[in-house]
């Protein structure tokens, strides 16, 4: 990748990942179990924050620093596109430093999580 290039990838969460993320990260809010009254439960931050990193996991990113700001809430139900952009590139021996940003939007367009993250990744050995 180099500076100004974008990676996607989208995921529609179900109300099966939400029970599970609170499972495994403890967070059991009862937001996260009981509807709204629009009949909705709602998605944890850090499980909506799980697009990005699904991206940086695909570069085999080793994550330094990461930053989430939460606009709107995500519910089971919703479809998240998280648009992640690389702002800078500084090759150092045996890796790449990198700093990116990202912005995730829901089915409607609507801004749901924007921040930005830095780290490195290794040159591959051959």
């Amino acid at each position: 990748m180099k500076v100004g290039d974008t990676l996607s990838w989208s995921r529609t969460f179900t109300e099966d990942d939400i029970r599970v993320f609170a499972q495994v990260s403890g967070d059991e809010g009862e937001h996260h179990f009981v509807p709204d009254d629009q009949g909705r439960i709602m998605a944890h931050g850090l499980l909506t924050a799980t697009l990005p990193t699904k991206i940086g996991g695909d570069l085999n990113l080793i994550a330094r620093e990461l930053t989430f700001r939460f606009h709107r809430p995500v519910f089971a139900g919703d479809t998240i596109e998280c648009v992640v952009t690389l702002t800078t590139a500084e090759p150092a021996e045996g890796y790449v430093s990198i700093v990116s940003e990202w912005r995730c939007t829901n089915q409607h367009g609507k801004e749901v999580m924007t921040g930005g993250g830095s780290g490195i990744i290794r040159d591959r050995v051959r």
